[in-house]
């Protein structure tokens, strides 16, 4: 059962219902059991984990000095981390639950300060973690409650020796629950070796499938087509609210920002060169609305949850069908819609056929030129031309019942 002050704070956010994920998810998470939670972005997992792990710390001898963590929460990047902290603290606030976020490209002295104060709640990048353990910061031998978030995404950008070694420093007894928006093999074996008995909760389909919630539009263009593509796409979309927009590298990233302001768009860009104290302030921007436009390489694709994103645009295509589906769930989140639109260019072709899977299992209707190209397999078939464009409907509807 959720406390009663998680209940009051829930009440003050103004969150109708849960969603499916939580009302699935709550129960088997407070049974104190192991949990493998599968769910599309923008599904509130968060919330499925954070609310439970406060019920936890409730339930736990307070700290003494000197002690780590209760509950760990490990999370593949810093954007993600900082979004879940934010929660923490929204509402660990009415209970004194105290939580803190560890994560590299930030200065170490405020982390390491309140991990030697004590804290019942860590989030926290693999690698500044190990860093903190390294150095006697804190300690994992009071954690009973562990979350992975975002195991795929951890496993693609390499962190499996680093999960392995900080999971080694955990009891054995503790409770885990493992939450991923895929289910590919890697995922499920690492899953196999650290729960026992576990629940598995599984929102929509364990497969590559797209938020219904998400309006996705193709666009089979060429590569110098691009640009002017984006300047029209701006001016039919752009009424004020945020556009996410994402290339494939960091260069392209900074040109097309820098062309966008030339022409008068008030755009900024975030990427892995950029240092945290201007992420953080390109962020702040593109929240608060002062620059409704951000650029971004896939550094941005998960972990960030920004309110009212009206569309993403992919200008370039991901190098995986994976990076797709998280790139376009940064609209469309917590049961209001959005809408994504998509640059595909001939050097894309080996994408077409699984993208046409993506499309028709989402109900959205596939363009005859994407057919082609999947049917030619980039040789010599497809065409460009914009008046491919082809949409799931014919309105792009943008608000929506808020959920929990």
């Amino acid at each position: 059962m959720l406390s009663d002050y998680c209940l009051d704070v829930i009440a003050k956010l103004g969150f109708v219902e849960p969603t499916p994920i939580q009302a699935q998810g709550w129960p088997m998470a407070l049974k104190g059991r192991d949990l493998i939670g599968i769910a599309e972005t923008g599904s509130g997992k968060t919330l499925a984990y954070l609310l439970p792990a406060l019920v936890h710390v409730g339930a736990q001898p307070r700290l003494a000095q000197g002690e780590g963590p209760i509950v760990l929460v490990l999370a593949p990047t810093r954007e993600l981390a900082v979004q879940i902290q934010e929660e923490a603290a929204k509402f660990g606030a009415r209970s004194n639950t105290r939580s803190t976020c560890v994560y590299g490209g930030a200065p170490k002295g405020p982390q390491i300060r309140d991990l030697k104060r004590g804290v019942e709640i860590v989030i926290a990048t693999p690698g500044r973690l190990i860093d903190m353990l390294e150095a006697q910061h804190t300690n994992l031998r009071r954690v009973t409650y562990l979350v992975l978030d975002e195991a795929d995404r951890m496993l693609d950008m390499g962190f499996e020796p680093q999960i392995r070694k900080i999971i080694s420093q955990i009891r054995p007894d503790r409770q885990t629950l493992y939450w991923s928006a895929t289910w590919p093999k890697e995922v499920e074996t690492l899953a196999r070796q650290f729960l026992r008995n576990a629940y598995k909760v599984i929102i929509g389909s364990a497969d590559l499938k797209a938020n219904q919630s998400i309006n996705q539009v193709i666009e089979v263009v060429t590569d110098v087509q691009k640009y002017n593509r984006l300047a029209n796409l701006l001016k039919e979309v752009m009424d004020g609210s945020r556009i996410l927009i994402f290339t494939e590298t960091k260069k392209g990233c900074d040109q097309i920002t820098r062309q966008l302001r030339m022409d008068g768009w008030p755009a900024l860009s975030i990427h892995g060169d950029k240092n945290q104290a201007e992420r953080d302030w390109v962020l702040s921007e593109f929240k608060s609305g002062r620059s409704p436009i951000m650029t971004a390489t896939d550094v941005a694709a998960r972990g960030l949850d920004v309110k009212d994103i009206k569309c993403v645009i992919n200008f370039d295509f991901p190098t995986s069908l994976e990076d797709y589906i998280h790139r376009i769930g940064r609209t469309g989140r917590a049961g209001a819609k959005g809408t994504a639109f998509t640059f595909f260019t001939h050097g894309n072709a080996k994408f077409a056929r699984h993208l046409i899977k993506i499309l028709a299992e989402a109900g959205q209707v596939v363009p005859p030129a994407l057919s082609d190209m999947a049917r030619s397999r980039g040789r010599g078939g497809g065409g460009g031309g914009y008046g491919n464009r082809i949409s799931g409907s014919n309105v792009i509807p943008l608000g929506s019942k808020r959920h929990w």
